[in-house]
């Protein structure tokens, strides 16, 4: 009994479980799949350009290595156990898919000079700021602590061209601006659908 208080108290009870171990597991299988699967998967210019458009979403599943792999991980684990009951899993995938959108857009026509891009990290900023939000409107008052601190490093990242947490790799920062902005915008969509959250 008392298993399934703290599993239901981290979000990971049942079906809740069950989903964030499919959402850990797809970038992992990808990730053994080695620097091949890497680069026929990856963000990249090029490729898309001759009409690889499966790269517009798979990008977001593959990683730079192994530490790339496990920040991004435990990254979605944490917002998972602060954030996964905020919205329906169909709300969820529509703020993955507005992430993703704005993500790719982003990259496309306002970043030219980028040629490849991989990770989950933009994904997770647009969970961030749509769980933040929607906790932040429920009222309660962590959700606005947490609204305060992505917008604080959003801004510190994109003045400074570097990542606040994860140091050592090539960080697309613009990709984590893009991700907030998709998830807040299928947020709103939500919201204007009158669709119950």
């Amino acid at each position: 009994m008392q298993r399934k208080t703290i599993l239901a108290s981290l979000n990971c009870d049942g079906s809740m479980g069950v989903a964030l171990l499919a959402c850990l597991a797809l970038p992992g299988m990808l990730h053994l799949g080695g620097p091949a699967v890497t680069a026929a998967l990856r963000f990249d210019r090029a490729a898309i350009g001759h009409g690889e458009w499966w790269r517009l979403l798979s990008a977001h599943w593959v990683h730079l290595g192994a530490p790339h792999l496990l920040a991004n991980c435990a990254g979605l684990c944490l917002l998972w156990v602060l954030y996964a009951r905020e919205l329906r899993a169909t709300h969820w995938l529509l703020v993955a898919g507005g992430a993703t959108a704005a993500i790719d857009a982003g990259l496309w026509w306002l970043d030219p000079q980028l040629q490849w891009y991989v990770g989950l990290s933009g994904l997770l900023h647009g969970a961030w700021a749509a769980g933040a939000l929607r906790q932040a409107l429920r009222p309660v008052r962590l959700g606005w602590v947490m609204v305060a601190l992505l917008a604080l490093k959003l801004l510190l990242e994109q003045r400074s061209g570097a990542s606040l947490v994860v140091t050592g790799l090539p960080v697309v920062t613009v990709a984590h601006l893009y991700g907030a902005l998709g998830g807040l915008a299928a947020l709103a969509a939500l919201a204007l659908a009158r669709k119950p959250l």
